[in-house]
């Protein structure tokens, strides 16, 4: 079997494009069904792979199980079991994708006993970026520059990040039209998220703050008319003369921006990214004791597990039992 572009056939499985009784349009449509973010990552994962059996002079398209687990035994001297697992995930993706559904390597007992041996040594503990919190929030608030129309877009964007407990993606994805401004404050609307991949639709909505130099409903009115935006992408980038560009604002730049303010509250900015905006709000709702339903309701997460994560990290200090100690 000779399959181009180093055998990822994700893009284009065989199970669809050489299945003469579909026609073009269900073919078209079919190949939509993993989110472009996703067929990336597996591409990425797949190609390292793909790279290391080139270099070993093995096939990795079937790949046998016993490749497999010699790939992620080299792998795991210096990746975390997490990137393993997600590598696997990949590869066999790829594999179902080649029409290998019976037969594929990923799914016997060979390479999940390695898996689990190497999850086993080395520990599965995720450490993601540090959460803005609240009160990092509020002390951030002073150094938006409302002067200046980056200081404007950036309070908007950091302030809506966190009251929404917007994914970074989600917030560049934001149309001014998804909008909706009442008498309590606005509701948002989500087309698509990571948890929503079919697209049905989320509403988010942020109230209006008593601390109006916090407020993210104030501040995004306040961006909207300055930047005289009533419809097309809600945060956009500027160009060297402060001119407002028509395209989206990348995620890469919503991790620099929220890096850059964490800096200025003299916080250390490399233990921020984007995702610190979703997950400050989290654990601060959880050290201010709100439920967890109603935490879930504004992150929109499906699982209760990665909610409790939060509210454990929340409530380190406030639960401590050597606060009723001292």
């Amino acid at each position: 079997m000779v399959i181009d572009n180093k055998d990822f056939v994700l893009r284009k499985s065989n199970l669809i494009e050489n299945n003469d009784k579909l026609s073009e349009k269900s073919k078209k449509r079919m190949r939509k069904s993993k989110a472009e973010n996703t067929l990336r990552a597996y591409e990425s994962d797949w190609l390292d792979f793909y790279d290391w059996c080139s270099h070993t002079g093995l096939q990795a398209l079937p790949a046998e199980p016993e490749t497999i687990v010699n790939y992620i035994n080299d792998l795991a001297d210096n990746a975390k079991a997490n990137t393993v697992s997600r590598r696997i995930s990949a590869i066999s993706e790829n594999h179902k994708a080649g029409g290998f559904l019976d037969n594929n390597p990923c799914r016997g007992g060979l390479v999940r006993n390695a898996l689990d041996a190497i999850k086993r040594e080395k520990g599965t503990i995720q450490r993601g970026k540090s959460p803005l919190l609240l009160e990092d929030l509020e002390d951030i608030v002073p150094y938006f520059d409302t002067d200046d129309i980056a200081g404007i877009r950036d309070k908007a964007l950091i302030l809506t990040g966190f009251m929404g407990a917007f994914r970074r993606s989600e917030l560049v994805k934001t149309d001014a039209e998804d909008l909706t401004f009442t008498r309590d404050g606005v509701i948002i609307l989500i087309h698509q998220s990571k948890g929503d991949q079919e697209g049905q639709g989320e509403y988010i909505a942020i109230p209006y703050n008593t601390k109006v130099d916090a407020c993210a409903v104030t501040a995004l009115k306040n961006w909207l008319n300055i930047a005289q935006i009533k419809k097309g992408p809600l945060f956009r980038p500027l160009n060297k003369y402060k001119q407002i560009r028509e395209r989206r604002l990348s995620d890469k730049s919503v991790a620099i921006i929220v890096k850059k303010y964490a800096g200025l509250a003299g916080l250390n900015a490399d233990d921020f990214a984007g995702h610190s905006l979703r997950r400050g709000f989290a654990t601060s709702a959880a050290q201010h004791d709100v439920d967890e339903r109603s935490i879930m309701q504004q992150t929109r997460h499906k699982s209760e597990k990665m909610v409790r994560r939060y509210i454990e990290q929340g409530n380190l200090f406030k639960s401590n039992a050597l606060n009723k100690m001292f």
